[in-house]
């Protein structure tokens, strides 16, 4: 058994940086894809799509089509889990990229609502299903390929690494959003919008191209060489086997999807609805932060090889309660250093949980079921909190006469709720994910997923 502290061959680890900088480039399509959505829905969509309504309403109505994308993510990490841990992650990848891309694109071609009526919703709704799906199957995919592929001591840092896709989409999408935005608004309203939206099929042939090009996860191989060695029912034997880790890894992420969807979508909302601020204003503000969020994946990825996933995961949830209040009050003064400066710090807190979560989940589940397992817990706490958060958000806006203080009480409370479910999870930087490949027992039972500390 290879020490933590050796250092790994020279051709294992240029190949560990192949696949870490190919599940980047791929979660950065995805996470482009799907985060375009969220900004489109925060700043024109409830005009295109929801025009009957009073614009906060029609906010209210587009968040929700938002929200839809999270409740198909477990569906699609179900799915594309059983096949994963069946059939290898690499397979896997390239069809949860082609379902986004098909979808994003199609967004950018869909009629308004002045042009077919309510078929333009239904028909946003049903595309918005097709990306939720799509990224579901893609994030327990990418981050396994990263974690199985590192050596045992950088597997928070390399596990980071498709972590850093989501800022770098996030950064793309607003980026490129924020460009058309300044178009003329009539310009903008009626074909600008839709650009950010067709360029995704640039970057989902690149993303495809840079996949198929990286070899399948070495302990996939390893756990599947014996003759039935992989799981016949991945889905079944993860819930039977795993069903702790399973709801804690749910509750891990509570407070950091929550969080990063009121820091970085509904805050668009915010601060041009509530506060009359510029659209470009609270674009770039989140574009700034953004790039802070690329240093700060990596580097609480780290530091989490070196003092464990807890302690940083913990220091990030109570980061989260600390800034709930303030948060708003600086975006309440309507200073654009101070807003950069709100939106940064939550971005950073969220960073101390997203750098490390990849390796954390991982680490939870035995190689037979990890693509079930990790995609499971992480997909199915994004339907109750990521998805829910931008319109809860702005319902307890509406409700509250347009006050924060509501929102700022259940940001909170996404955070105790990642407090209890990671003081009670085990720790697993020093564990062994690695699996002698066995025949599964004759009854179906799963087999042997003890965990061994890596010397």
């Amino acid at each position: 058994m290879t020490a933590p502290d050796a250092a790994p061959p020279p051709e294992k680890s240029q190949a560990t940086w192949k696949v870490a900088a190919a599940s980047f480039i791929g979660t950065a399509v995805e996470f482009y894809d799907f985060f375009l959505y969220g900004t489109a829905a925060a700043l024109i969509f409830n005009r295109l799509f929801f025009p009957s309504f009073d614009p906060l309403v029609g906010t209210l109505a587009a968040f929700a089509t938002f929200a839809v994308g999270f409740i198909a993510r477990p569906l699609g990490g179900v799915i594309f889990g059983h096949f994963g841990d069946k059939l290898g992650r690499k397979s896997m990848l390239s069809a949860t990229l082609m379902i986004m891309g098909v979808a994003t694109f199609a967004i950018g071609l869909l009629p308004t609502y002045e042009q077919i009526g309510v078929w333009a919703p239904v028909l946003l709704v049903l595309l918005r299903v097709l990306q939720g799906f799509g990224l579901g199957g893609e994030w327990g995919g990418a981050v396994l390929m990263a974690v199985e592929h590192a050596p045992a001591h950088r597997r928070g840092f390399y596990g980071s690494w498709p972590q850093m896709g989501a800022p770098a989409g996030l950064l793309v999408a607003n980026g490129v959003f924020s460009i058309f935005s300044r178009l003329p608004e009539e310009q903008f309203i009626t074909w600008g919008w839709r650009v950010p939206f067709l360029f995704s099929a640039v970057l989902i042939g690149i993303g495809v191209f840079i996949r198929l090009s990286v070899a399948e996860s070495p302990a996939f191989k390893a756990a599947h060489k014996a003759p039935g060695a992989g799981s016949k029912l991945p889905i079944v034997e993860v819930l039977r086997t795993y069903p702790k880790q399973i709801l804690l890894a749910m509750g891990a992420r509570f407070a950091e999807n929550g969080f990063f969807y009121i820091v970085t979508t509904f805050v668009l909302t915010y601060g041009t609805e509530r506060l009359g601020l510029e659209r470009s204003t609270m674009l770039n503000c989140v574009l700034g932060a953004t790039v802070i969020h690329l240093v700060a994946i990596p580097t609480f990825g780290a530091a989490s090889d070196r003092f464990g996933r807890r302690p940083v995961y913990l220091g990030g949830a109570l980061g989260c309660a600390l800034l709930a209040f303030p948060f708003f009050w600086l975006i309440d003064t309507k200073q654009t250093g101070l807003i950069l400066l709100s939106i940064t710090l939550g971005i950073i807190a969220h960073a101390a949980m997203y750098g490390p979560q990849a390796s954390f989940f991982s680490e939870l589940f035995g190689t037979r079921v990890r693509y079930s397992g990790a995609s499971l817990g992480y997909q199915l706490a994004s339907v109750f909190a990521g998805g829910l958060s931008p319109l809860v958000a702005t319902a307890l806006l509406t409700e509250s006469g347009g006050k924060a203080w509501p929102v700022s009480l259940y940001m909170v409370g996404l955070a105790l709720v990642t407090l209890v479910s990671v003081y009670l999870s085990a720790e697993t930087f020093r564990e062994d994910i690695s699996e002698a490949p066995s025949p599964a027992p004759a009854d179906g039972a799963a087999g042997s997923h003890e965990k061994r500390e890596v010397a």
